[in-house]
């Protein structure tokens, strides 16, 4: 959907493609100095991501939360209850400032996403039962609850989606699993609408990470040390970026699909996340401008963001012309020995962790927080 603000500056060149420009940080004080509200009316940004890293580091800068803890310490609250606390108000803040863009937008924008604890990644059950606590606590329209693309993750992300909850799916890696994640959301929306819910108002995206993958298998192509290794650096993670879009489109086409269209609904789309660049080498663009789709979000650092007011070169579409390059790349990676679907678990699973690893140190600074 193109984005009504546009402007001629890079950042609205993107958004006349099609791409909807969200920020990947959240924080008390850049709720509270009008930061976020300066980037929507500046820079584009219709859509706000966190993860448990963001939080984790929003703690420890400044002293916003502390009046908050300090009432949460009085009160004697748990550290698990503690952390909703705060999450919830700092995303139900966030979502008041974007409500307007939501409005503009047809309920496609304007969104706030807030993840499940990390921790839950492969138990269904607590996914679906944290989502429902998290959408009742937060209590607004343009929420995305994010619950990983874990095998476990799946079933929660049709179960949520039935319920009217909009989700935006995370820690998506792989080709395979980035499919399994379409039949969940089609299945999702499919029984909402079996269940007399407005499918016009659930949202989804699918967050297909891209810094990551090219970090990882470069290490690998380095290891193997041939030239011909060396020459497929930094191709990977936009390659497998693109033959994603390719899915979006099969799906898009589908019957399936046309028959929940014509009901009101709209599309999951695929949104790139991990777009700052991991290797200083590479241009610190190369994730947005690389990515330029119709129907596509993608969630930037403020550097990123910032990176690409400043200089990004936005020359149209740079997906769909590029399949069989992708193709290409892909192939030419195993035959110089890179195991994609190890590649791709590795990730996952490395992903999974280093959340829950960010979440154990949110938990422990929200417990020196509540100690004073």
């Amino acid at each position: 959907m193109t984005n009504p603000r546009a402007t001629t500056s890079p950042l609205g060149e993107l958004s006349g493609e099609g791409v909807a420009v969200w920020l990947d940080d959240i924080s008390r004080e850049r709720l509270r100095s009008g930061n976020l509200a300066k980037l929507i009316a500046e820079r584009n940004v219709v859509g706000v991501t966190s993860n448990p890293t963001i939080f984790e580091k929003a703690l420890t800068e400044g002293d916003a939360y502390d009046a908050q803890t300090r009432d949460l310490a009085l009160r004697g609250v748990s550290v698990d209850e503690a952390v909703r606390a705060i999450t919830g108000y700092d995303i139900r803040w966030a979502a008041d400032v974007l409500r307007p863009v939501y409005e503009s937008t047809g309920r496609v924008d304007g969104r706030v996403s807030l993840e499940v604890d990390p921790r839950l990644a492969h138990d269904t059950e607590r996914t679906v039962a944290e989502a429902r606590a998290l959408w009742w606590l937060v209590d607004r329209p343009n929420l995305m609850i994010k619950i990983p693309a874990t095998p476990e993750g799946l079933p929660a992300i049709t179960r949520a989606l039935a319920e009217g909850i909009s989700v935006n799916v995370t820690l998506i890696f792989s080709l395979e699993r980035y499919r399994q994640v379409m039949e969940a959301f089609l299945a999702g929306l499919e029984r909402a609408r079996e269940n007399g819910h407005d499918i016009a108002g659930i949202q989804s995206v699918a967050s297909f990470f891209v810094s990551r993958v090219d970090a990882e298998i470069d290490a690998r192509l380095n290891r193997i040390g041939t030239d011909e290794a060396a020459r497929l650096r930094g191709r990977a993670a936009i390659a497998n970026a693109r033959l994603a879009y390719q899915a979006f489109e099969e799906v898009v086409a589908s019957q399936r699909w046309k028959a929940l269209a014509a009901a009101g609904a709209t599309p999951q789309r695929p949104l790139w996340a991990s777009t700052g660049v991991k290797d200083p080498a590479y241009d610190d663009t190369r994730y947005v401008t690389g990515l330029v789709a119709p129907d596509t979000v993608n969630t930037m650092p403020e550097a990123t963001l910032e990176a690409t007011a400043d200089h990004g070169e936005v020359t149209g579409d740079t997906v769909r012309d590029g399949y069989a390059r992708a193709r290409a790349d892909l192939d030419a990676l195993a035959e110089v020995g890179v195991d994609y679907d190890d590649v791709v678990q590795f990730l996952e699973d490395d992903g999974v962790a280093k959340f829950e690893r960010s979440w154990e140190g949110f938990l422990e600074g929200v417990a020196r927080h509540l100690r004073g």
